[in-house]
């Protein structure tokens, strides 16, 4: 609740460069191809990108980090996501997050976290067929489909790539923040 009642403000107040544009700030849905083999694993929808834009990783800098290495590898039709209507469009990908609403300095409780997670696991069931790779972008995306999806004993740590159950991959990476971005922590 602390989630939706932060994103709802930020609706409000908006960012200067913003305020001429009508926020979502609501839950923000996920999207992609419900035939995916790529599940991409976020945080949030980020106070002024999916909160603003109503899609996830769309409007912000680590959508355009993230769409532009979707369309480098097959998986995205074009190289950035403005907007809901840009026509944009994932083939054999899924991009989700951890969260729906963006928490205050992106920092989640953990009650939110479980009440979002119940959406996470209704995805990861959709997708159970079609889905060979998952990849989680930072330590509360790795930690929170290890949990839903009782996977145990792996480590956090940038670059791992881990076997698990039904020949499924699990790829971790920080998430493309640009705290990770522009300090050099993730490079392209």
């Amino acid at each position: 609740m602390v989630n939706l009642i932060h994103s709802r403000e930020v609706g409000k107040t908006k960012a200067k460069k913003f305020a001429n544009q009508l926020y979502w700030a609501k839950p923000v849905p996920t999207f992609g191809d419900p035939r995916a083999k790529l599940l991409v694993i976020g945080l949030a929808p980020a106070a002024h990108g999916g909160n603003r834009t109503g899609r996830i990783f769309t409007g912000d800098s680590s959508g355009d980090w993230l769409v532009k290495a979707l369309f480098e590898t097959g998986f995205a039709n074009k190289p950035i996501s403005v907007s809901r209507d840009d026509g944009l469009i994932l083939k054999d990908a899924y991009v989700t997050a951890a969260l729906r609403c963006a928490p205050p300095h992106n920092k989640p409780n953990p009650s939110e976290i479980s009440n979002c997670s119940q959406y996470l696991i209704s995805e990861i069931n959709i997708l159970e067929k079609t889905m060979k790779v998952i990849l989680v972008l930072g330590k509360i995306a790795f930690d929170t489909y290890c949990n839903v999806s009782n996977v145990k004993g792996l480590r956090f740590g940038h670059n791992k790539i881990y076997h698990i159950r039904n020949g499924k991959t699990l790829i971790v990476s920080y998430h493309p923040s640009r705290r990770n971005t522009n300090t050099g922590k993730l490079t392209w």
